[in-house]
């Protein structure tokens, strides 16, 4: 493509980049390293419009569209195409009232979080405060209260959205598009703005609790069984990981295998002090903070990398978490590993588990846990980082239901149509099949987990 095809954009308020301008590769930079986009075209789009006259340019052109906001969960990079950037779209307006927020497509959840508390109240948010709050709820939004509240892509209202014939439409429920778009990761436009509810709360009770390497299966055991019996309004995780040997560690960290549970409970301080007894009382904790905590200090939770790196990873949604898988897991995550990984389960169930109100295209949802294992390329470990993955998912196999698209980052090369099939049921997947075939003929929004038209 030449310099001179994009003057057909004269229109664009934000910045137009082509491979080798001033500002091309800041604009395609991301949180993820692993992974980036080359795209033949770079809008920087500034409002809804920009949005349009990109997909429309497309659209003209036969060209694959990319998006990205953060640039956190991405899927599969676009070689060639038009990437249409977002982070420019940060406009919050919340309705103190009415408990909504209408959100631009750059929002990051840090910032949504801080408008919200304002007014007394909170987004179901994820765990990171930079993460795109568009992106994360195009795959559903697994929370950090998700137990009790269910998907985040539950409480959405409204759905500005650009569609592949380049127009701009408002989706409302009870629209067939509406569903369909809420669990698809960008498969059917790309998004501009969402109107979403915000719920009452203020405050949360939770933190860490961190067992060095004796007591990692023994936490593990404690938190599997404490998980059976806990109450909708607890959401939980745990994580195993060796620290890598940093200075910029905590000393105590250094080279340490540990396990890190993680709380979220909407509950007074009284009862959540009760309810994690059990947990406590596993052994001595290097790290013990749980307590009542601000909702805009919740991120504290998870903590996080607030830095830009590479990472790679799967998943599997899991029917139920009997010993039998928890120390099959242990046994090819651990220490021992061939490959360094950031391992572990987070609890499910509950509103996760029922219908939601709007029939978004969230399926399997009798898994009572997912699994995740996170992988850390590096130049020359490319294989060995698909022999890990595929290895836990090997191992996971007799308690599988399926995977969870939005926490499959990178490893585009593997994101074939049964791997997206396995997201969904199979009547689910038909089901958007046929509307992509209907909205998106030419299959312009592929550079993802993708749906194929029918």
């Amino acid at each position: 493509m030449t310099k001179t095809a994009i003057t057909e954009l004269p229109t664009t308020t934000g910045p137009v980049f082509q491979p080798g301008d001033t500002g091309y590769d800041a604009e395609i930079a991301g949180f993820q390293t692993a992974y980036t986009h080359r795209p033949a075209v770079i809008v920087a789009a500034a409002h809804a419009e920009d949005v349009r006259a990109a997909v429309e340019y497309a659209a003209r052109h036969g060209l694959p569209i990319a998006v990205q906001a953060t640039g956190h969960g991405l899927s599969v990079a676009t070689d060639g195409g038009v990437l249409i950037t977002t982070r420019k779209m940060t406009d919050i307006r919340v309705d103190a009232a009415a408990r909504t927020a209408r959100i631009g497509a750059g929002v990051q959840a840090g910032a949504l979080i801080e408008a919200a508390a304002a007014h007394g109240l909170a987004p179901l948010n994820g765990s990171s405060l930079s993460v795109g709050v568009v992106g994360y709820i195009l795959g559903g939004g697994v929370g950090i209260l998700a137990r009790e509240y269910g998907y985040a892509a539950e409480h959405v209202r409204t759905i500005e959205i650009v569609t592949a014939d380049g127009r701009l439409r408002t989706l409302t429920p009870g629209d067939e598009l509406f569903g369909a778009v809420l669990g698809t990761g960008g498969n059917f436009g790309v998004v501009t703005a969402l109107e979403l509810d915000l719920l009452p709360v203020t405050q949360v009770y939770g933190g860490q609790l961190q067992f060095d390497t004796a007591l990692v299966a023994p936490a593990l055991e404690a938190w599997r069984l404490w998980t059976q019996d806990v109450p909708e309004t607890v959401t939980s995780a745990i994580t195993m990981l060796t620290f890598p040997d940093l200075p910029q560690l905590p000393e105590h960290l250094r080279g340490r295998y540990v396990a890190t549970i993680n709380i979220a409970f909407t509950g007074s301080a009284e009862e959540g002090e009760r309810l994690v007894a059990p947990l406590r009382a596993v052994g001595a904790r290097m790290t013990d903070d749980l307590r009542m905590m601000p909702y805009t200090e919740s991120h504290a939770i998870y903590r996080d990398p607030d830095h830009p790196h590479a990472y790679t990873a799967t998943n599997a949604l899991l029917s139920e978490l009997p010993a039998d898988a928890t120390d099959a897991f242990l046994e090819v995550t651990g220490p021992d590993a061939a490959l360094p990984t950031v391992a572990g389960f987070r609890h499910l169930g509950g509103a996760l588990s029922r219908p939601g109100p709007h029939g978004i295209s969230m399926d399997h949802r009798d898994a009572q846990y997912i699994a995740r294992m996170l992988a850390m390329p590096q130049p020359g470990n490319a294989e060995q980082v698909r022999d890990q993955l595929a290895l836990v998912r090997k191992t996971l196999q007799p308690w599988t239901v399926g995977h969870n698209l939005n926490f499959l980052y990178g490893s585009g090369d593997q994101a074939d149509e049964a791997q997206t099939r396995a997201g969904y049921s199979a009547a689910g997947y038909d089901r958007l099949a046929a509307l992509k075939a209907q909205y998106d003929p030419a299959n312009l929004f592929r550079n993802n987990r993708n749906i194929r038209p029918r």
